[in-house]
């Protein structure tokens, strides 16, 4: 190998292990024909749109890996948990026949928990449940021989002193998630770190939104450049330049949400 390739390589594997905790190796090169899919809730239904991280990852696709012909899909219904993708796998992941599928799940998981008149808490999804259905949506991609990236749960909340309601909470489920990369053997994109990293470092007056999110919790458009930007890194792709334009992806199931404003 010559000084340059091996530069290169290094490069390379710094510049996708930035973001990838879960797996050592660097990771695969995209392939002519991959279709990616992108599995999740609001924030993903609401990342098809002409601003959206998926349309910005198409965009990028198609500028710096157009001869492999990537198609994006966006499968993001407003808000699911993970019992939700486990109930429309098949359908709205599966049968597009994806190569690479990303799930970035887990907000609702946790922002459902409501207290009860009773006073016991309801309408999350409990850690049992919430880690052996992930397992559960990993083993069947992974099966049907897929490349798994599992997103941990970016943010309720931009404060970034931990003094969001949820923080705690989200914290545990994001460690869930941790794991269940590192036991399922698949790539982990930590947005959760990566959002807490941002908003330390541009969130000077504490703000509880409007640096990456609308509303603490739905992606504005510095959102959606960063969440594209952490996902093109995990892909080995090179974000598109800005004036760059790309097709919307494929449409997202029929019960997408049709803004991100509403409540998840």
């Amino acid at each position: 190998m010559s000084i340059r390739t091996a530069v290169a390589a290094t490069l390379l594997l710094a510049f996708v292990s930035g973001t990838v905790l879960a797996a050592d190796a660097p990771a695969p090169a995209l392939k002519k024909g991959d279709r990616i899919v992108f599995l999740g809730d609001s924030i993903t239904a609401g990342a098809v749109r002409p601003d959206g991280f998926v349309t910005l990852i198409k965009a990028a696709l198609d500028t710096n890996a157009k001869d492999l012909g990537v198609e994006t899909v966006g499968a993001g219904i407003s808000g699911n948990k993970v019992p939700n993708l486990q109930a429309r796998l098949e359908k709205d992941v599966l049968d597009k026949k994806p190569t690479i599928v990303f799930i970035y799940i887990g907000i609702n998981d946790v922002w459902h928990w409501k207290k009860q008149a009773d006073g016991t808490m309801a309408g999350g999804t409990p850690k049992d449940k919430y880690e052996a259905g992930l397992k559960e949506i990993i083993g069947k991609i992974k099966a049907a021989g897929a490349r798994v990236i599992l997103c941990t749960p970016s943010t309720i909340g931009e404060k970034n002193d931990g003094s969001n309601e949820r923080d705690a909470m989200l914290e545990e489920y994001s460690t869930i998630s941790r794991g269940v990369a590192k036991d399922c053997g698949v790539e982990l994109l930590d947005l959760r770190k990566a959002f807490i990293d941002y908003e330390k470092a541009n969130n000077k007056d504490n703000q509880p939104k409007g640096i990456l999110t609308g509303d603490g919790v739905h992606l504005n458009k510095q959102g959606n450049v960063f969440v594209s930007e952490q996902m093109l890194k995990v892909l080995g792709v090179a974000p598109a330049p800005a004036a760059a334009a790309a097709p919307a992806a494929e449409k997202a199931p029929e019960k997408a949400e049709k803004a991100t404003k509403k409540k998840k």
